[in-house]
């Protein structure tokens, strides 16, 4: 017999959840990424390889499933009742709309502007109550971008329409 409190704090979303997503990291890690991914035979940084980014993708996502996990072993959420609240059609709609900006608007727009756009609609969709920190969707997709452009040196596409 299992004492209930010990199955409430294993039993819950975070950690199943946190379980999963580093069940995915690990095959990603240790299966994907050396089987699919080749890599050139000299290369002189590892930065340049093809298997750094996602390597480290792979490792941050297993670190924050952890997190998950103990977060929900140390901190179970709380049970709600059997009325799940459900979210807005309204919210879905500007979800999909910030997806479907960023998917389609990506090359005409160019990196930025498609990934500024796409943010603020994923704010509005969750609604952000201060108005500081849509600073954030205008610094984080200009901040990735420079990082990708001048730092890892991958092209990103500056828009299209501005030719």
């Amino acid at each position: 017999m299992t004492h209930p409190e010990r199955r409430q704090r294993w039993a819950n979303v975070n950690t199943m959840l946190g379980a999963f997503w580093l069940l995915a990291a690990l095959v990603f890690l240790f299966y994907l990424v050396p089987n699919h991914i080749d890599e050139a035979p000299m290369v002189e940084n590892p930065m340049q390889s093809p298997r750094w980014l996602p390597t480290v993708a792979g490792w941050l996502i297993a670190a924050l499933s952890l997190a998950l996990i103990l977060e929900g072993y140390f901190r179970p959420p709380a049970r709600q009742g059997t009325t799940a609240a459900r979210a807005p059609a309204r919210r879905w709609i500007l979800m999909l709309a910030g997806l479907a900006a960023y998917w389609l608007l990506f090359e005409p727009l160019g990196a930025i502007l498609a990934g500024i756009l796409g943010t603020l609609l994923m704010f509005v969709a969750h609604p952000v109550r201060k108005p500081w920190l849509y600073l954030l969707a205008i610094g984080l997709p200009w901040l990735v971008s420079v990082l990708f452009i001048h730092v890892l040196n991958v092209p990103l596409p500056s828009g299209t329409l501005w030719d």
